[in-house]
């Protein structure tokens, strides 16, 4: 994966407009229309596509989530930044850059 696309938690993630989705009872069926493919998420996938539908952190994602589900730090910030990486090489996902410590996009 190209540098400008590995993520922390300082990036900011946002769903690409490329793209239509649709709730089906908690999961959440996406159409790439660049590409005509479909993707499933299931009910945690499908909250962090809710939550990017605003450009958010992937650390902003990571505590929501946590609020929600009881889950270690460590490994929510794993499987999230991985999910979003997947999302991100397909298209789904962009990266608009990186948050310092005073809060400015970088």
């Amino acid at each position: 994966m190209p540098l400008e696309h590995m993520l922390c938690s300082n990036s900011i993630v946002v769903a690409s407009r490329e793209q239509v989705s649709s709730d089906l009872g908690g999961e959440v069926v996406i159409l790439d229309l660049k590409g005509g493919m479909y993707y499933g998420l299931n009910a945690i996938g499908a909250q962090i596509w809710k939550l990017i539908q605003e450009p958010r952190s992937v650390g902003e994602i990571r505590d929501a989530v946590m609020d929600e589900y009881a889950v270690e730090s460590d490994q929510c910030e794993h499987d999230l930044t991985a999910l979003l990486q997947d999302m991100v090489s397909v298209g789904l996902v962009e990266v608009q850059g990186t948050v310092n410590g005073s809060g400015s996009l970088i």
